[in-house]
């Protein structure tokens, strides 16, 4: 079974393409959205979703979130006895949906699609590429977020010539894409985006409000304080969504503190990310060339999208009220589940194309002579410019500076800036060169080929004799080697994770300690509830475990909603 995954910053879910069209999979908790978080309990047993971000308050230094960001780079992280890279904490919340998917259908899953954001460099792709493995399934396609959104829209079956903007903010990142339908095929014109700039941004945005206004610093608070506080400015950042004003009522250590703060205060604390938003757009406007009466619809997608400062600022922009009627936390998924149904050549969808565009510019490093002859080293030469159209393939010729010069290295970067230095180095080839080239000659014919799933290939030929030498993009720093993924794929096999029918009373016991942290007047009475709950377990009689459960949830469901 191939299946299309939504892999976000701050959830994840997982579905595929049947008689029906695209459809969601629950989690064991009856949910769709399965939170991007992983813990590991006393007894080094692995814990995600819901029960992981609720230990997030109770345990957070077992406990970690948002790591999709560190995806591309060699960032450890220490839980319980062993250290984890974001492929592996990524590939630890795919192992978890895939069990859903299973569990929902009764067949195996071997193939996914998995969506990106559209400005997920190089390294970021092969890290994503690398947690599937790790999860022991094949990725057959990477898909961009926006191209994702467009599917879950139908936006496919539109008139020939329909111009789309996908806005796409996310928990952790932002993407913008501009797409054109003809003939049949999707196209991506434009893609622009921010890696670091999501719905967590415009919380801590209110963290900050917070502290001033209470003459707190919140990296003075205890972890659990602070996971309790981040708990409810998110209640609060919500409920500002449909609300002029909204209120937190929080315990922090002996001070119990009422604050409320309204919509056009937080919208103007956020003037700096509403600008960081507004960047993007303008970019991918000009790449494409259009101007905003061009365009025929706008979509907002991505859980943040609901801020009413965000469909403002699109609103003014292009002076018209964007689509949301698709659940912005779906919306990815959905048209992931699409792609995959393309991958598997559902009859209903053979007529659709999609094309992609390359992020980032691909290019190498060079040196120029000025006007006194003198050797200046550190530009960059675009070969691949951002947004050409993938599949692609692009070459230049690059002669020697230096007569009898033995070899030319080629350092290949991909970024925007004139010079390397503020670009990132993907790798390198080494070219022996034949004695007795002058300088200036054409030297080496350099060709880069970027695929559709964002796989870079770079091939340079001497042209004096033939001789060809590739790139193993790789080895490049931070990223996983195949035997390195080998290595750690035997030892995850080998981790503990709670199994997938257990998950219900895991979430429970997590949630009620999460509430004993958070409220001190009542930690007696859920303390009872735990222990009652535990020996309740202990019987291993389902059909108690099932109604004492039921009993829990509704108690913790009270007291949740009495004390905000």
């Amino acid at each position: 079974m191939i299946v299309g995954i939504d892999l976000g910053t701050t959830h994840s879910l997982i579905g595929r393409f049947d008689a029906e069209g695209p459809r969601l999979f629950p989690n064991a908790l009856g949910e769709f959205l399965t939170p991007s978080v992983i813990s590991v309990d006393d007894e080094d047993h692995i814990i995600v979703g819901q029960a992981a971000r609720d230990r997030m308050v109770s345990h957070p230094a077992s406990s970690v979130a948002s790591f999709k960001r560190w995806m591309g780079s060699a960032r450890d992280t220490r839980l319980g006895t062993r250290n984890f890279r974001p492929e592996e904490l990524s590939a630890l919340v795919l192992r978890s949906l895939i069990a859903d998917a299973e569990a929902a259908t009764g067949e195996k899953v071997t193939e996914a699609v998995i969506s990106v954001p559209a400005y997920f460099s190089d390294a970021q792709r092969k890290a994503t590429r690398a947690a599937g493995e790790l999860a022991g399934i094949k990725v057959e396609r990477l898909i961009n977020e926006p191209t994702a959104a467009a599917l879950a829209y139908g936006l496919q079956a539109q008139r020939d010539g329909a111009r789309f903007l996908i806005f796409d903010l996310g928990g952790g990142t932002f993407d913008v894409s501009i797409l054109e339908l003809f003939d049949g095929v999707v196209e991506v014109h434009a893609s622009a985006g921010d890696n670091f700039l999501g719905g967590e941004d415009f919380l801590d945005v209110l963290e900050e409000a917070f502290c001033a206004d209470n003459q707190i610093q919140a990296n003075k608070l205890a972890p659990g304080e602070r996971g309790q506080l981040r708990r409810r400015l998110e209640r609060a950042k919500r409920e500002l969504t449909h609300a002029a004003q909204a209120s937190v009522d929080v315990s922090l250590g002996e001070r119990q503190i009422v604050w409320s703060i309204d919509e056009e205060t937080y919208t103007r604390r956020c003037d700096g990310l509403v600008q960081r938003l507004r960047a993007p757009l303008e970019r991918a406007m000009r790449d494409a060339q259009l101007q905003p009466s061009q365009l025929d619809e706008i979509v907002l997608v991505g859980g943040a999208s609901r801020m009413p400062l965000v469909a403002r600022v699109v609103s003014r922009m292009f002076g018209r009220l964007p689509l949301r009627h698709v659940n912005p936390d779906q919306a990815i998924a959905m048209g992931a589940c699409v792609a995959a149904g393309l991958k598997a050549r559902d009859a209903r969808l053979e007529e659709v194309i999609l094309t992609d565009v390359c992020p980032y510019t691909l290019g190498v490093e060079i040196s120029r002579r000025d006007e006194r002859g003198q050797i200046q080293n550190g530009f960059f030469s675009p070969i691949i410019h951002r947004n050409c159209t993938v599949p692609v393939s692009r070459e230049e010729v690059y002669s020697p500076m230096h007569d009898d010069q033995p070899q030319v290295r080629l350092r290949i970067y991909q970024g925007e800036n004139p010079m390397v230095e503020r670009n990132i180095l993907l790798g390198e080839i080494l070219v022996p060169l034949e004695r007795g080239i002058p300088k200036d000659e054409n030297g080496v014919r350099l060709r880069f080929t970027y695929d559709i799933n964002g796989v870079l290939q770079a091939e340079a030929l001497v042209l004096r004799t033939n001789q060809r030498f590739e790139l193993i993009l790789e080895q490049n720093p931070g990223l996983l080697s195949q035997e390195e993924i080998r290595r750690r794929l035997a030892e995850l096999e080998h981790i503990k994770i709670h199994p997938r029918e257990k998950q219900e009373n895991i979430a429970v016991l997590a949630r009620a300690e999460r509430m004993y942290e958070e409220h001190l007047h009542h930690r007696d009475l859920v303390q009872g509830w735990i222990a009652q709950f535990r020996m309740t377990l202990d019987s291993q009689d389902e059909l108690v475990i099932r109604e004492h459960r039921k009993q829990f949830m509704g108690a913790l469901d009270q007291l949740e909603s009495q004390n905000g």
